[in-house]
């Protein structure tokens, strides 16, 4: 790994004294509630509940930081302009700070979707990239971002195991897609979960992205076809606990 920067995410700032609510009725996550070095990853979804884009929001005391896709950025500003309406919101690119990553960084704050994805923080640019070293540890344990990977208006949010990272407030109140992911959620019906399987054992049917240079295939497969055996242990764990609801 080179430097902690990485180069393929960008911040989008919030800001103006409408940004939180403005906010708190589109993503999955309570924003109003964000709070210091407490990121929270969320998603914008379509009415269906399907996902559009995925990022992580920061607090910047009342400005919200959106850390996305850098090649996304544009196209999700552009997308939460058409929201905005009449709102007093300002949505711009901030270029004086950038996100970094370490596995080891203990002084800084935890990915939120799981510890074991390493520290996260957002400071400015430093020389040396790490987004292929994180990009290779993410995928290690089988958690997928962007839209190669999750598609846009193609996958059901909690199909790609927005639950189990921590991607869904189910208190928070309505947003954009929250009729159908509630009632998915309650009634226990995710029927299908994004999973990466080897190149060799890959099914074109269901693939979603291929990742030549790390050997693998991402999917969206039924859960009964899954074997807990060869999941992460966590979604092997989320899996397991549906089957026996």
């Amino acid at each position: 790994m080179t430097g902690t920067t990485l180069r393929d995410r960008a911040i989008l700032r919030i800001s103006a004294e409408e940004a939180r609510p403005f906010l708190q009725g589109l993503l999955t996550r309570d924003v109003v509630k964000l709070a210091g070095d407490e990121p929270r990853w969320t998603g914008l979804l379509t009415p269906q509940g399907k996902a559009l884009f995925d990022f992580i929001l920061w607090a910047d005391g009342d400005d919200v930081l959106i850390d996305c896709e850098a090649a996304q950025a544009d196209t999700l500003a552009k997308r939460l302009t058409l929201y905005r309406l009449r709102r007093k919101v300002v949505i711009a690119r901030d270029e004086s700070l950038a996100v970094h990553w370490s596995p080891d960084a203990t002084d800084m704050p935890l990915d939120p979707r799981m510890p074991a994805l390493g520290h996260r923080w957002l400071a400015p640019a430093e020389n040396g990239d790490a987004s292929s070293a994180f990009r290779a540890h993410r995928l290690s344990l089988g958690v997928f971002e962007g839209v190669a990977e999750l598609g846009q208006d193609q996958i059901l949010w909690l199909e790609t195991n927005a639950e189990e990272l921590g991607g869904v407030d189910y208190d928070k109140g309505c947003y954009v897609g929250q009729e159908n992911t509630a009632r998915m959620h309650y009634r226990n019906k995710v029927s299908r979960r994004l999973v990466a399987v080897p190149l060799a054992q890959s099914d074109e049917k269901r693939q979603r992205a291929i990742l030549p240079d790390l050997g693998l295939s991402i999917e969206l497969r039924r859960v009964e076809t899954l074997d807990p055996a060869s999941l992460p242990a966590w979604l092997a764990t989320a899996v397991e606990g549906q089957a026996a609801e």
